[in-house]
């Protein structure tokens, strides 16, 4: 019997702590939310260009040239 009477109190605390950190879980979420929306698209793309300088820059180069070509390239079979 001593037994089956700590099995219960085990299974409440158990119970208790589980119930207490979903309603944290569920203040922190709500606390959060409203307060500071997520960053838009272009946000995050402007702070990885910051971050990564240097390929920010090839890409930017790369991309400058590959449309330099193509419209030269058009213009040459236009004209």
């Amino acid at each position: 019997m001593t037994s089956s009477n700590s099995n219960p109190q085990t299974t409440e605390t158990t119970e208790t702590t589980e119930t207490t950190e979903t309603n944290q879980t569920a203040e922190t979420t709500q606390t959060q939310t409203p307060s500071e929306p997520p960053p838009s698209y272009t946000k995050l793309a402007m702070r990885n260009m910051v971050r990564k300088r240097g390929r920010a820059l090839r890409h930017f180069v790369l991309t400058a040239i590959g449309l330099l070509g193509v419209l030269v390239g058009l213009s040459y079979l236009t004209r």
